[in-house]
């Protein structure tokens, strides 16, 4: 249960409400091409318009520098899109800062939508410096976190207002924890959680959670190179992580002591080289060739895979099975995808590159829930609280 006050429990009308949303989102030729998460923002800033706020919505975009204005990292697409999105008058100031943004602020009435400049052309907001928080606060009366793919970054557009405005979550936020800690706290069962990517030192307090709480752990991606090596296989050149081996073993032997099964892939797509144009071949999991590396689960390992999800009542997953970003290696994260879409189980999808999956297959309409954030359910799911969570008021 989400234990912050919200905006259903604040008084917005007739004041000015700083909103940071998560407007971080893929651009080519300065045109949004995933609106996925401009679209997950408008429930919030519709609450706040109905209810007579107005808005001054904040975020970041790719990773500028911090030296000032990166203009293909402007804003103005996400706020332009939407515009287009709700038909709404979108205003947008090239600045985040400086008086001109403070100007376009003070002039915000009920009703109005203003989008500010990039918050990390400063490299001050990063370090959430006590003068970046003070600038946003000033311009508006409360202060809005809806921004679930930051909230795990103790950052000034994140937390800093906080400090100064009464802070409250939006819409996406209480409905991101709620949906994350709801999961795992009583789930219907099986769980099926399925955990891919290239390395095991990166998820590994997921790993360990998920061993506490899932009845079955798939593993799939890169990471699973370095359960092999535990298991005493070869992986040839694949992806490994030497100084996790024992790691990895300890968990192995941690889910047979607690019941969990963990589902290593038996047989691998492998190649001679990474690259779009590298032809793979089927190998069983202990007969990796030394000058071949993995980039892909193999076809028996897809049939247990999905035997496993046809089974579960509810599925955790975050991070593709292999290198899907080339088409000859997709085969096993779109079986995986498909077999989730096609079960009557609840799904939660992690964020991240799972959801880039989701969205490339087009299958986003047949999961219960797709979160927004890769990084910040990650810690979620580990049991960490969340910096930008913390800072909001108690309900």
């Amino acid at each position: 249960m989400f234990t912050k006050k919200t905006v259903r429990d604040i008084d917005v009308a007739g004041k000015r409400v700083l909103m940071r949303v998560d407007f971080n989102v893929p651009l080519k030729d300065g045109v949004v091409t995933d609106d996925t998460r401009v679209r997950a923002a408008i429930p919030t800033i519709q609450y706040l318009k109905e209810q007579g706020a107005g808005i001054i919505l904040m975020s970041h975009l790719g990773r500028p520098k911090g030296e000032g204005p990166e203009p293909e990292l402007t804003l103005k697409p996400a706020a332009d899109k939407l515009a287009e999105l709700t038909g709404w008058d979108v205003k947008f100031v090239a600045d985040t800062y400086g008086d001109e943004a403070a100007e376009a602020c003070a002039a915000v009435k009920p009703g109005d939508i203003l989008v500010l400049e990039n918050v990390r052309f400063l490299k001050a907001e990063k370090k959430n410096d006590p003068e970046v928080a003070k600038r946003l606060a000033s311009y508006a009366d409360i202060f809005v976190l809806d921004a679930f793919g930051t909230a795990h970054r103790a950052q000034g557009s994140v937390v800093g207002p906080a400090a100064y405005i009464p802070a409250v979550a939006g819409l996406l936020l209480e409905k991101e924890v709620d949906t994350l800690t709801s999961i795992f706290s009583d789930p219907e069962r099986p769980l099926v959680a399925i955990v891919g990517g290239s390395k095991v030192s990166s998820k590994i307090g997921v790993l360990d959670h998920l061993i506490d709480s899932a009845d079955t752990l798939i593993i799939g991606g890169g990471m699973a190179y370095t359960f092999f090596l535990a298991k005493g296989y070869t992986v040839g050149t694949s992806l490994k992580e030497e100084d996790w081996v024992e790691r990895a073993a300890e968990m192995l032997k941690k889910a047979e002591d607690k019941g969990c099964q963990i589902l290593l892939p038996v047989d691998n797509v492998v190649t001679d080289h990474y690259g779009e144009d590298a032809t793979g071949e089927v190998v069983d999991s202990d007969k990796i060739p030394d000058d071949r590396m993995g980039m892909d689960i193999g076809p028996k390992t897809r049939e247990l895979y999905c035997e496993a999800v046809k089974g579960a009542k509810t599925v955790f997953w975050n991070g593709p099975m292999g290198v899907f970003e080339f088409e000859q290696f997709a085969d096993g994260t779109e079986a995986v995808a498909r077999a989730i879409a096609d079960s009557d189980c609840t799904s939660i999808i992690g964020g991240g590159d799972s959801v880039a999956a989701i969205n490339k297959f087009g299958l986003a309409d047949k999961m219960s829930w797709i979160s927004t954030g890769g990084g910040a359910s990650m810690e979620l799911v580990e049991g960490k609280a969340l910096p930008g969570v913390e800072a909001l008021l108690d309900a």
